[in-house]
């Protein structure tokens, strides 16, 4: 038994007419987090009430109920508690009567403002994740329009890099204007052509194509002129690019004969930004693109997405 536990007694069924601890209001002001909140306050209602069973839901800022807190089995007959902008209670068996209610409406600023805290809490981390998560993809943009730019700079016809630089900016968009939950399938032969013209490099490539893949043209346009651009780095003359289904996922594998992964002087994709940037446009699709060395040799980049519905 917990130290508050062992110092707060609850009231019983019949006995919740004498007057309320103190230290529960105490707790229910300034305990460190909702859910400890709403432990206390759940498990309170359940002694007071005699219900086999107690939830208290709130509805967060998307419309969708959250299950703060729970106590004693979730089945069997209920009634509900409308707790305003706090929430509601859902009580399985056992009754509240006016006295027991003349309580929780006395706790109900504590509540409200808790839940006021808890979500204005929840706002600040997820506006710093975001900011954090911006500031970083901001520098891989930088890093991937550097190289474009600059052969613009020095070329007798810049329009060609202008236009990788453009390119490669639409895909990015793309990513980032991509809802959760939207899929659209993608040619990955026809998202290869387009890299290989890019690239412009000697390389022998052949393929197995035999599926689509989820994501958009451009970014995958993007992801395979990255890994072949790695290959050609790493001194690969042959690479094989198959798109596979299964039972279980969709798969890019893009194998390459060049120095591997173990020549970290050479092959700079394992650490460098260009593969942060298609490991974070992966993600954003559902995917996730690894690289691991080939027991013949060279490297082999998969790029994974989990089966959804076509």
């Amino acid at each position: 038994m917990s130290a508050v536990a062992s110092v707060l007694e609850f009231p019983v069924r019949h006995e919740y007419d004498r007057q309320l601890d103190d230290e529960i209001v105490l707790e229910l002001a300034t305990a460190d987090d909702l859910a400890s909140t709403g432990a206390r306050l759940v498990e309170w209602i359940r002694r007071a009430s005699g219900a086999g069973g107690v939830e208290w839901w709130v509805t967060r800022d998307d419309g969708a109920p959250e299950l703060v807190a729970a106590t004693g089995p979730a089945f069997g007959r209920h009634h509900e508690l409308a707790l305003g902008h706090s929430g509601r209670l859902v009580l399985r068996g056992g009754s509240l009567d006016p006295q027991i209610e003349s309580v929780l409406a006395s706790l109900l600023p504590i509540l409200r403002r808790r839940v006021a805290d808890e979500r204005l809490l929840q706002t600040t981390f997820e506006l710093a994740r975001r900011n954090e998560a911006l500031e970083e993809y901001a520098a891989l943009v930088a890093h991937e329009l550097k190289t474009p730019l600059q052969a613009a700079l020095i070329a007798d016809d810049p329009l060609g890099p202008v236009e990788d630089a453009l390119d490669l900016v639409e895909a990015l968009l793309e990513s980032a204007q991509n809802e959760p939950g939207e899929t659209t399938f993608s040619s990955a032969a026809e998202a290869l052509d387009e890299a290989v013209k890019d690239l412009g490099a000697e390389l022998e490539i052949t393929t197995d194509l035999v599926t689509r893949l989820p994501l958009p043209p451009k970014p995958l346009r993007v992801i395979l002129r990255n890994l072949l651009s790695n290959a050609v780095k790493a001194g690969a003359r042959h690479v094989h690019v198959t798109a596979v289904q299964s039972s279980r996922s969709s798969c890019l594998l893009v194998d390459d004969n060049g120095v591997g992964l173990a020549e970290s002087d050479r092959y700079d994709a394992g650490s460098g930004l260009g593969l942060s940037l298609c490991r974070r446009i992966a993600v954003r699709f559902g995917g996730v693109l690894e690289l691991a060395p080939r027991p013949s040799g060279g490297t082999r980049a998969t790029l994974e997405f989990p089966e959804r519905s076509r």
